[in-house]
């Protein structure tokens, strides 16, 4: 029965049943098996690895077909066989005629079938596609030698050199098989063939073995001469040598040694025939002669080429030569060494300094002065003082070995001027060149000469230590007046120079001349630009106080304190009103509660000099400084801590001193914070600090209680 039209409209068709009946949706579709889903995710108790799946997979993997071995059993089935064989051959050789595998696989075949002339037929097919393959020619010739064809064979080897003379393997092997055949004269034209096309090393050194086996040393030689005519080489002179050494022939050997030196000297590696002929006279008993060649060798080559010379040549005088031939050696050794440095990077000058120290020390001038030479030579790349600050020492050693250890002074005198025209004195000079050769002329007792050196060293690099230099000069001749004249010199060039301002104020001392010093430390004084005025105003004030004068080096003080309130000029204030002027001038500071030796007499003929009288001056001095940090620089805490630390000293040292009084001013010092920035302004955080909180800031202080308080709890903490 035909179901009803809406029930198929709504469950679709999809199919019929075995009795036509329509089928529905339910009825078609493929049911899957529900995913099985573990529970007991816990780990088994017997884990099993991969590689033991992988084993027991191959257990039970069935074994490889095999086909069935082919037995014959009767002359039909041998024929039926072969055609097959011969027919899947030509099939194959005809598709990739190109294989040269193909082609040796069919030849062989038919040399195993015992079929030579098919096998013959099939190498020379080979050859006519392959005729420049070596190993088809090597394999032909094998399969005739294998199967003693003799003469086949050595036609094959014949066309081969011919068709290839450049192969080697093929000559080798022709050679090889007829001196296996005991045909020594057919061996002998092979390689004369052979010859002809100038093979390589191998190929005449292999003729040499040849005619060697059969002793016939005449043939060796003009072997051996064609091979040096051949290939002119290091090489093989070396093995003709050692051929002729081996017969005895020493004379022999020596000619080819000396013919080999005179045709390879320009040769890159003739320092291995020098080595070769130099033991080769060791073993001949020749000491001597073997000591000259590699004396000869050292001379001539290049130094780059001369190391293994001088290595062999340093074994050789360890073992035959004297004290004085193995220092040569080490001394030759240390050279090779320095000129590898020195040619590596020229511009080493510490290098430099180690080569010609070591040749000062060996004592061959000629060669001190040749490395001095090279290495003044390699002038420094650019005009910068910082480039010629190691080179400028090369010329100062090199004059003084002139003039030292040569004892030659008019070249040292040479050397003193070249050098002095190489600097560029309008970039910059060096001081003491000018005044190494200044002393240099008045060691040589040339006094014009020194002074015209050190007149142009002033004219054109106007420095304090030459100034300095001639004036020392004039000043052991006694020219005071030249002296002064050079000081007026060197100020005109520097005049904010405090050391010559100084040295000048201590010359007129040195000379009696008290105001004259004076005045020099007046005008000193009176610039405003200078470059070091602490020194300055020291020497001042230790001058006044050496000629005995207080109240001048008081004035200094008061005048240096207008200038600047700085508490190491207030410190040294108060010491100076607190140390004793002794007799002479000299200045020396009491003992704690004594007065220094000859302090009654000062104080007979003047009262302030009485100790009461001082102590009181260095206490003002402290008040008055005290007074003058608040006030001008409030912030300077730190200062002013050392201020009140030197009172305190002070006051624990003086007869009746009041140290209570200083304690009550000493400030207390706390650990704070603040904020710190980075470079672009951003916060950094926070660091820690120590401050100081004097007594009369407490008042001002907001959140001082806050801090005493915490302060005070943290120290019942602590106890």
């Amino acid at each position: 029965p035909t179901p009803p039209s809406g029930l198929t409209g709504a469950m679709g068709d999809f199919g019929e049943g075995p009795l036509g009946t329509k089928l529905g949706q339910g009825a078609t579709a493929v049911k899957y098996p529900r995913p099985t889903r573990v529970k007991n995710k816990t780990p088994a108790p017997t884990q099993i690895t991969a590689e033991q799946i992988v084993r027991e997979a191959k257990e039970h993997q069935e074994e490889d077909f095999k086909a069935p071995a082919l037995k014959i059993a009767d002359v039909e089935e041998l024929a039926e066989y072969r055609l097959k064989k011969r027919k899947e051959y030509e099939d194959l050789i005809r598709r990739v005629y190109w294989n040269e595998s193909v082609w040796v696989k069919y030849a062989k075949w038919e040399e195993s079938q015992k079929d030579f002339a098919r096998a013959r037929s099939v190498w020379e097919r080979a050859l006519d596609h392959h005729h420049r393959s070596v190993s088809i020619w090597l394999k032909y010739a094998e399969m005739e030698m294998a199967n003693r064809f003799v003469n086949h064979a050595r036609n094959v080897w014949d066309r081969a050199v011919t068709l290839l003379p450049r192969v080697d393997q093929l000559w080798y092997k022709y050679v090889h098989m007829e001196e296996m055949l005991g045909m020594v004269a057919n061996a002998r034209v092979v390689f004369e063939r052979w010859m002809r096309w100038e093979p390589d090393h191998n190929g005449w050194n292999a003729y040499v073995r040849f005619e060697t086996r059969y002793k016939e040393y005449s043939l060796v030689r003009k072997v051996y001469e064609r091979y040096c005519a051949c290939h002119p080489s290091v090489k093989a002179f070396v093995r003709w040598a050692k051929f002729e050494f081996g017969l005895d022939e020493v004379a022999n050997a020596r000619e080819v040694y000396e013919s080999a030196v005179e045709q390879m000297a320009l040769e890159p590696d003739v320092d291995q025939l020098y080595v070769a002929f130099a033991k080769f006279e060791e073993l001949a008993g020749e000491k001597e002669r073997a000591r000259g060649i590699y004396k000869f060798a050292l001379d001539n080559l290049p130094k780059e080429k001369a190391r293994r010379v001088f290595q062999n040549f340093a074994s050789f005088e360890k073992q035959h030569g004297d004290r004085q031939g193995i220092e040569d050696v080490v001394l030759g050794k240390k050279r090779v060494t320095y000129e590898e440095d020195v040619r590596r990077n020229p511009e080493n000058y510490d290098a430099w300094f180690d080569y010609a120290r070591m040749e000062e020390s060996a004592g061959d001038v000629e060669k001190t002065r040749e490395v001095y030479e090279r290495a003044i030579a390699v002038v420094p790349p650019a005009t910068e003082k910082r480039y010629w600050r190691r080179y400028i020492y090369l010329w100062i050693n090199y004059a003084l070995f002139e003039e030292l250890e040569a004892k030659d002074h008019e070249r040292a005198r040479e050397v003193y001027r070249e050098c002095l025209k190489l600097v560029p004195h309008a970039s910059f000079s060096f001081s003491k060149i000018w005044i190494l050769a200044a002393k240099f002329e008045i060691r040589r007792k040339r006094l014009d000469a020194a002074r015209k050196i050190l007149g142009t060293a002033i004219g054109l690099a106007p420095k304090s230590k030459i100034f300095e230099a001639y004036v020392d000069i004039e000043t052991q001749l006694g020219n005071i007046d030249r002296c002064r004249l050079l000081y007026q010199k060197a100020l005109e060039a520097n005049p904010t120079d405090c050391a010559t301002w100084t040295r000048f104020a201590d010359l007129e001392n040195e000379l009696g001349e008290t105001e004259r010093a004076r005045a020099v430390y007046e005008l000193a004084t009176a610039r405003d630009a200078l470059d070091a005025p602490e020194i300055l105003w020291k020497s001042y004030v230790d001058f006044e106080i050496a000629q005995g004068e207080r109240a001048n080096a008081r004035a200094l003080y008061e005048r240096l304190l207008d200038r600047t309130k700085h508490v190491k000029v207030w410190m040294s204030y108060a010491q100076f009103e607190n140390a004793p002027l002794l007799q002479g001038g000299a200045e020396e500071e009491d003992a704690p509660g004594s007065e220094a030796p000859g302090g009654d007499a000062n104080v007979e003929t003047d009262p302030e000099e009485s100790l009461a009288s001082r102590e009181r001056r260095a206490r003002d001095v402290y008040e008055r400084a005290l007074r003058s940090l608040k006030e001008t620089q409030p912030d300077a805490k730190e200062e002013r801590v050392m201020l009140l630390e030197a009172w305190r000293a002070f006051e624990a040292s003086a007869a009746d001193g009041d140290v209570e009084r200083v304690e009550k001013k000493m400030p207390r010092r706390v650990k704070r914070k603040r904020a710190i920035f980075a470079d672009d302004g951003a916060p950094a955080g926070q660091e820690e600090y120590y401050d100081y909180i004097f007594p009369e800031e407490q008042g001002a202080a907001p959140n001082l209680k806050i801090l005493e308080a915490a302060y005070a709890w943290k120290k019942r903490r602590t106890e």
